[in-house]
């Protein structure tokens, strides 16, 4: 029992209340230390929140200047397409991080009532699409007055909040029923004929079957993990079944897929170019190779869709691109492999191919002497210093490919005048200077390979000097290999020379979609169910372009009746 200070003899109770003043103020500091603590952490917590959000902020300026640059300037190189990459995911990082912090932030300050938690500022959301399914969720309203009490409520308003939600694949199974009748007269037995499905016995909808494709060919999804997302979804189809799937779909697009390639052929210019692909063959694998052609003539103005078109080889011969090219007569944009069209085979065609070579490809191997970046590094692992020779090249270059931003989109008249103008005098230039270097320079000295590289094919790389539907690179087939690229990393290897020839032609109908800006998705499944139905004299409406030309009529037809 504790004793009160009237209990106890003066001098007692003295120090107990002096004891008890003392431990008051101690409290009293204890809890102006707790309350500057915890503002100093909440400053803190703002300040780390502050700058977690600029660095997100500067990160994001950058990265909008950037693209603004490649939608000015055209295409650039691919150095500067790997930049913006790292430059996204180095976003998404700092923007997970400064939310991160944000929260941290508000949660220091609700300790406090002098801080003011800080708030990023956050860009304003787009809105979601008009045509989105939408629920309406309404809350019970109040019955009273949360002030007086009273039960005369009248409706001011609502406010809305809208919510992206997903809701889990659903899949349906379709029962398409054909009843059968008899003849009372003769017994002969009648029945409508079966409708066209996908593939036979309409296992798999034309929906359905889209998706896998696009899975496989569009997103470089392999058969099995697909397989194994469907089991977790409750349906399941084996490894098997899907590769059988697509097989069958795979030979319903083939008619697509011959339209495409003529189209592609008739063009007046082409890009061409190759990578490796790994197949499967014997205990093994080989290096195969996908090969492209692209015809693209929006460069300099011209009115014809752009398509691709997509071969696969277990090899690089020449014997594969010059079947290719058998039929073909034109200007053909690539690298200087001389397997594409020998001379021997050129004096035997009507129309020989003409062949203008990629600039892009020679000032790469300028730009890797002259990177000075990579150099330095290299310098500090007693690596070489970047070559002057090298380095000029690479300006001379920028010049040249300056010109062909302005020029982008205009005429092959307007772009020729231009190039005779502006380019040809920096061109000749170049050419007398490479040459003039090159009578310097040792035997050793690395940077005599890109001249060389130059000079020996220089009648080739001068083309663009004299037509103006020459481009300055071969980029545009360049592109349409990045996914095969990436698709390498995913599904490891072909599983057999047939079924590189089934990528080839999926991807073949994959990039000209995409090149026409048609959802590939879309299109797959519009084609998968109506294919077997048309006649072959309206097959050209299937082509990408065409499907989207007559898509926008449609809509604007029922825009118009409604």
């Amino acid at each position: 029992m504790v004793s009160k200070p009237s209990d106890l003899p003066a001098d007692l109770a003295s120090a107990y209340l002096a004891l008890l003043s003392e431990r008051a103020m101690l409290q009293a500091e204890r809890d102006v230390v707790a309350a500057e603590r915890d503002i100093a952490v909440a400053q803190a917590a703002n300040a780390q929140a502050m700058l977690s959000d600029s660095e997100a902020l500067i990160v994001s300026l950058e990265l909008a200047i950037e693209k603004l640059r490649r939608e000015l300037r055209g295409q650039r190189s691919e150095r500067t397409a790997r930049l913006i990459d790292q430059m996204e995911l180095q976003l998404e990082e700092l923007v997970m991080a400064a939310t991160e912090d944000e929260a941290a932030a508000q949660a220091a300050a609700a300790r406090t009532s002098s801080v003011r938690s800080f708030t990023r500022k956050r860009p304003v959301r787009k809105p979601w699409p008009e045509d989105a399914e939408r629920e309406r969720v309404v809350i019970d309203p109040p019955t009273v007055c949360a002030c007086c009490g009273g039960s005369r409520l009248s409706k001011l308003g609502e406010d809305v909040n809208e919510t992206l939600e997903e809701i889990p694949r659903r899949f349906k199974v379709i029962e398409t029923v054909r009843e059968k009748f008899t003849c009372r007269d003769c017994e002969a037995i009648s029945q409508t004929p079966a409708p066209f499905h996908a593939t036979p016995r309409g296992f798999i909808g034309p929906h359905l079957l889209a998706t896998i494709v696009f899975d496989k060919f569009g997103m470089h999804s392999p058969l099995n993990r697909q397989s194994t997302r469907f089991k977790c979804e409750g349906i399941d189809l084996s490894t098997s079944t899907l590769a059988d799937q697509v097989g069958f779909g795979t030979a319903a697009l083939m008619p697509v897929y011959d339209l495409i390639e003529k189209h592609v052929f008739a063009a007046e210019r082409l890009h061409g170019d190759d990578t490796t692909i790994p197949i499967q063959a014997k205990g093994k694998c080989v290096t195969g190779r996908i090969w492209t052609y692209v015809r693209d003539d929006q460069p300099f103005g011209g009115t014809a869709a752009p398509a691709a078109i997509y071969y696969a080889s277990s090899d690089r011969r020449g014997e594969h691109p010059q079947k290719h090219l058998a039929e073909y007569g034109g200007i053909l944009q690539s690298d200087c492999y001389n397997g594409f069209e020998p001379l021997a085979v050129a004096e035997t065609k009507t129309v020989p191919i003409i062949f203008a070579f990629c600039h892009a490809h020679s000032r790469r191997k300028f730009f890797a002497l002259a990177d000075i970046q990579k150099n330095a590094r290299d310098y500090k692992r007693k690596g070489k210093p970047i070559s002057p020779i090298a380095l000029e090249a690479v300006k001379r270059y920028d010049e040249l490919f300056e010109i062909e931003r302005q020029i982008n989109g205009l005429s092959a008249e307007e772009r020729l005048a231009v190039r005779q103008q502006k380019s040809k005098p920096l061109f000749d230039d170049m050419h007398a200077w490479l040459k003039r270097e090159r009578t310097t320079l040792s035997r050793s000295s690395e940077v005599i390979e890109p001249i060389d590289y130059m000079l020996k094919r220089w009648e080739g790389f001068a083309l663009f000097l004299e037509d103006g539907r020459v481009c300055l690179t071969n980029n545009a087939a360049e592109r349409s290999l990045r996914g095969v690229a990436l698709g390498r990393k995913n599904w490891t290897f072909a599983g057999s020379q047939r079924g590189a020839d089934r990528a080839a032609v999926m991807l073949t109908v994959i990039t000209t979609c995409r090149l026409n800006d048609v959802d590939p998705k879309a299109w797959l499944a519009d084609v998968f169910a109506r294919i077997a139905d048309l006649p072959v004299s309206r097959l050209h409406e299937l082509l990408p372009w065409q499907w989207k030309r007559l898509r926008q009529a449609e809509k604007a037809s029922a825009q118009i009746t409604a």
